[in-house]
């Protein structure tokens, strides 16, 4: 066996680890980024076909507003608890 086989703990939930305080950081805000931009281009293009077919006239705004900045917030808020768990573990073990 080598030697990264010895030392890596079995049964881990995710298979992250080893990430400094600044990639933990950026990873973080690269999560809350794509999550803001696919969140919002979904709705986008949900928003587009409801107003084509059903003929109603819902503003794209609201899809920034009501959808993509609280998927947005929320996957940030989760993403910094769970890396910042991840690094603290790696520090203190």
């Amino acid at each position: 066996m080598t030697q990264s086989l010895k030392s890596r703990r079995p049964g881990g939930f995710l298979p992250l680890g080893g990430f400094g305080l600044l990639s933990s950081f950026l990873l973080v805000v690269a999560i809350g980024f794509f999550t803001f931009f696919l969140t919002t281009c979904i709705a986008i293009f949900a928003l587009l076909f409801w107003n084509t077919l059903g003929r109603h006239t819902v503003d794209y705004a609201d899809s920034y507003l009501y959808v993509g900045l609280p998927a947005g917030a929320v996957a940030l808020v989760v993403a910094f608890f769970v890396l910042g768990w991840l690094w603290f573990r790696s520090k203190t073990q």
